[in-house]
C-alpha cells in the first residue's frame, strides 16, 4: 500500500569513492532539503532538475559536508514523488552522517525497493518495467543489459498489452453475445473469433520460449567441465579464463572440490566450474570433492566431458560419463595435438565432439562457439531482436494464460456454453495482468520489491 510518508536511504553502495549520493522521495523531501542545506538558493526556491551548491549544517549548524543538491518535482522524477538528491563525498562515515540528518529532519528510512515500488504504485512504470531495474543494476554482460534496457523501455509490457487488448476484444464479443439476444447484435461467428485467439497461443508460447534465454542472460550459464583425473580439465580451466586459476600438475586427483570462476562468451555471462576428477578412491578428501562432482554434473546447465585423446578410454572415463545427459554435454577431446589413441567410437551417445589442445590452444575457438550455440539455437533470439523474457514468473503466467486458451478451445468442442468460454478468456486475461502487475497480489510485489537493494 501507497505511504505517504517521505523515505531517504543511500543511493550509492558502501565504501571509498568521489561521489556519493542520498536520496528522498515523499511529500517532505523539499522541506527536509530546507532545514539542512545552506546555500545561495533555498531548496523552496531551486527548479527542478538543476543542481546547487552549498553546505549541509546538523542541528548545531556545524558543517557537515559542501554538496550539490537537486530537487525532482512530481510528477518528472523517478518515484512521481517530489525527489531530493545529494551528491556528497563519497566516504562511508560522510554517507552515514548525511543520512543522519534527514532521519533527525523527520525522514522515515527507506525498506527494499520501495523507491521503485513508489514508481510503480504511482504509474511511472509497470511491474514488469520495475523487475528490469534489477536486471539491469545485476547484469552481468553487454547483452544481459541490453535485455534489461528494453524491458525497461517496455518492450515486454507492450507486448503482453497487445495480447490483452486482443483478449479483450474477444471477451467483449462474448459478453455482447451473453448479455444480447442475436437479433440485436447478430450471429456470433465463433470459428472468427477463434483463429486470433490460437494464433495468440502460438505467439504466448514463442515469447515463454524465450526464457531459456533469458535466464541464461539474467543467471548465468553453468558450464562444468568433467572428467577422470589427469585429462586435462584444470588446463582447459585455464585456456578458457585466459590465467592461470587451477592447480595444474601430473599428480592425479590434485583438484579435490569444485572451482568456480565467471567469464562472459557471446554476451552470455558463464560460471565455469572446474570439479574434482570421477574416479573411485578411498581418500576421504576427495571422495567428497568427486561427490560435489555428481551434484553439478545433475544442476549444470552445460557439462564439458573432457577425455585425453592420447589416451585409451579406461573405466574412470566411462564412470564420468555416467553423470552426463547427453542433451546437455559437449564431449572435448583434449590432447589433439598429439598421436590420438582414443577410440571416441565407443562414445556414439555423445555427438557434439571438440577437439582441443588445452596446452596449446587448439580448438578453444569452436569449443566457445559450441558453448554459446547451446543456448542461441533460436535464430531471431541469437540475433538480437523479438522480446526476451528473463524471469521465471513471467514465464509461468504467460504459460497459465495459454493453458486458459487451451481449454477455452476444448470448451468449443464440447459446445460449453458462452459463459464458460468468456470465463476461460478472463483467466487469461489475469494471467497476463500478473506479468504487468494489473492483477498481481500484494504479497507477491512485497516478495519481488524485497529483492531490490535499499535506496533503489
Amino acid at each position: 500500500m501507497l505511504s505517504f510518508e517521505t523515505i531517504v536511504a543511500p543511493a550509492t553502495p558502501p565504501g571509498e569513492g568521489g561521489v556519493g549520493i542520498v536520496r528522498l522521495s515523499g511529500p517532505r523531501a523539499v522541506d527536509f532539503l530546507e532545514i539542512v542545506f545552506k546555500g545561495k538558493t533555498s531548496a523552496a526556491a531551486m527548479k527542478s532538475h538543476h543542481l546547487y551548491h552549498g553546505h549541509l549544517l546538523n542541528q548545531e549548524r556545524v558543517c557537515v559536508d559542501e554538496v550539490l543538491a537537486v530537487v525532482m518535482r512530481a510528477p518528472r522524477s523517478y518515484t512521481g514523488e517530489d525527489v531530493v538528491e545529494v551528491h556528497c563525498h563519497g566516504g562511508i562515515q560522510i554517507q552515514r552522517s548525511v543520512l543522519d540528518l534527514f532521519l533527525a529532519a523527520g525522514a522515515t528510512m527507506a525498506a527494499s525497493g520501495e523507491f521503485t515500488q513508489r514508481a510503480f504504485l504511482n504509474g511511472r512504470m509497470d511491474l514488469a518495467q520495475a523487475e528490469a531495474v534489477v536486471d539491469l543494476i545485476k547484469a552481468r554482460s553487454e547483452r544481459a543489459s541490453r535485455v534489461a534496457l528494453d524491458q525497461l523501455d517496455g518492450h515486454l509490457s507492450r507486448q503482453v498489452y497487445l495480447f490483452s487488448q486482443q483478449l479483450k476484444a474477444a471477451l467483449a464479443l462474448l459478453e455482447a453475445h451473453i448479455d444480447f439476444p442475436d437479433d440485436e447484435v447478430g450471429t456470433l461467428d465463433l470459428p472468427g473469433l477463434l483463429a486470433p485467439v490460437r494464433e495468440l497461443s502460438l505467439q504466448m508460447s514463442t515469447l515463454a520460449s524465450s526464457f531459456d534465454v533469458g535466464r541464461a542472460l539474467r543467471e548465468g550459464i553453468s558450464v562444468l567441465i568433467l572428467g577422470r583425473p589427469n585429462v586435462g580439465k584444470s588446463s582447459l580451466m585455464n585456456a578458457m579464463l585466459g590465467e592461470s586459476r587451477s592447480i595444474v600438475t601430473e599428480v592425479a586427483g590434485t583438484t579435490r572440490d569444485t572451482l568456480e570462476e565467471q567469464l562472459v562468451l557471446g554476451g552470455f555471462p558463464i560460471r565455469l566450474v572446474d570439479a574434482a576428477g570421477v574416479r573411485e578412491t578411498v581418500d576421504l578428501v576427495e571422495q567428497e570433492g568427486v561427490r560435489r562432482a555428481r551434484e553439478k554434473a545433475l544442476s549444470a546447465d552445460l557439462v564439458l566431458m573432457v577425455v585425453d585423446g592420447s589416451c585409451p578410454l579406461g573405466d574412470e572415463d566411462f564412470l564420468a560419463l555416467e553423470l552426463c545427459q547427453s542433451d546437455k554435454t559437449v564431449l572435448v577431446v583434449n590432447k589433439s595435438d598429439q598421436a590420438q589413441v582414443c577410440d571416441i567410437k565407443l562414445l556414439s551417445g555423445f555427438e557434439r565432439r571438440v577437439f582441443i589442445s588445452a596446452k596449446h590452444g587448439f580448438g578453444l575457438d569452436e569449443l566457445r562457439e559450441v558453448i554459446v550455440d547451446q543456448f542461441t539455437c533460436n535464430e531471431t533470439l541469437s540475433a538480437g531482436e523479438g522480446v526476451v523474457i528473463t524471469e521465471r514468473r513471467h514465464r509461468d503466467a504467460l504459460l497459465r494464460a495459454i493453458s486458459a486458451l487451451d481449454e477455452l478451445l476444448v470448451s468449443v468442442d464440447a459446445l460449453a456454453p458462452l459463459e464458460c468460454l468468456a470465463m476461460e478468456l478472463r483467466e487469461a486475461l489475469s494471467a497476463l495482468g500478473q506479468i504487468t502487475g494489473e492483477t498481481t497480489p500484494d504479497e507477491i510485489l512485497d516478495q519481488i520489491f524485497s529483492q531490490f537493494c535499499i535506496g533503489k
